[in-house]
């Protein structure tokens, strides 16, 4: 039986981690390296490094806190924010990524995720996806760039499919309206993209507590991925998946 993953993300911008509500009132929330650190002996099964300015200021996540991060980590590792071409991404897997993940420069240009597939293979393509209701109480989703400043209209679950037919191996999904509310996954949104795709789906956007992970990971997310109650030292890993365990969800122990 395959297991489920959980997933500690690290929001950083300027070497730092940072936490707010759809990336804005950002707050500092430590440094990289000693966070995933941490989380890798508490039990994480893999990191998300998220660079959240790298789009907006037109430049690629830094090297160096992915190599720091590198150095102390053992388990995979994710990292996205502002990654436009092949050569940004040989530099991300250099400095010791083992994925990357893209999203806007997909979104303007479909065609990067064949490129990167066929470069470094669709496990190390990550097609990251952040959508937002299109009308509130609607089952239906946009897609948004550039840190949620756009709507580019485009519906979710059709780009979700489409990502993968064009090489992505895997999809982080995050419910822009859920960021930072504590209020739980999208489950809809994640039930919405689970029936078009067969790659693995991260659900993220919205989780406080263990039972909106199993939440997720009924609905047909592979992963979960959260950041504040890390962070903030509500849960550690292992409390997580001892309740997904409790729960009859497979975890890597």
């Amino acid at each position: 039986m395959l297991t489920k993953r959980v997933i500690p993300c690290l929001d950083v911008r300027d070497g730092r981690i940072v936490k707010g509500v759809q990336f804005s009132d950002l707050r500092d929330a430590g440094d990289p390296a000693t966070r995933a650190a941490a989380y890798q002996r508490q039990g994480a099964d893999e990191i998300v490094i998220l660079d959240v300015s790298a789009t907006l200021e037109a430049r690629q996540a830094a090297l160096e806190t992915v190599r720091a991060v590198r150095r102390v980590l053992s388990i995979p590792l994710t990292v996205g924010g502002g990654l436009r071409t092949c050569a940004d991404a040989e530099q991300l897997l250099a400095a010791g990524a083992d994925k990357v993940a893209v999203n806007t420069a997909a979104v303007d240009r479909p065609a990067i995720l064949t490129e990167l597939a066929e470069a470094f293979g669709v496990q190390c393509t990550v097609l990251a996806i952040d959508a937002a209701r299109v009308a509130d109480g609607a089952a239906q989703w946009e897609v948004v760039t550039h840190a949620g400043q756009t709507r580019t209209g485009r519906s979710a679950p059709d780009w979700a499919s489409e990502g993968v037919d064009r090489g992505a191996g895997e999809i982080l999904l995050t419910s822009w309206d859920r960021d930072g509310s504590r209020s739980g996954y999208d489950l809809m949104l994640i039930d919405a993209v689970a029936r078009r795709v067969s790659v693995p789906i991260i659900a993220s956007g919205g989780a406080a507590s263990a039972d909106h992970m199993v939440a997720a990971l009924q609905c047909g997310a592979d992963a979960v991925l959260a950041a504040s109650v890390f962070h903030d030292g509500e849960f550690t890993v292992g409390d997580i998946k001892q309740t997904l365990a409790d729960a009859g969800t497979a975890v890597r122990r």
